[in-house]
């Protein structure tokens, strides 16, 4: 009785540890890839679009990201107060 009891848990055992060996792979290959596109192109409309910002305008991308790094990221500048 104790050997049936043993067996049938380390079956259970044995088949639960080789479930996690069914992952699928999750390669690029996909046909869910897409081409990436320069970051000043923009997506389309948003309301979470900056008001200064041009889209497709390279130097105005850059100004919001070097006026976002100064003042909107920097702990320092943002707890001087």
């Amino acid at each position: 009785m104790k050997a049936r009891t043993f067996l049938t848990v380390a079956a259970a055992t044995s088949l639960l540890a080789l479930a996690g060996c069914t992952e699928a792979p999750q390669g690029v290959g996909g046909t869910a890839a897409k081409a990436d596109t320069a970051p000043h192109v923009g997506v389309g409309a948003s309301q979470f679009v900056d008001s200064g910002w041009t889209q497709g305008d390279r130097t105005s991308w850059e100004q919001k990201l070097k006026t976002r790094t100064t003042y909107g990221q920097n702990e320092y500048t943002r707890t001087a107060n």
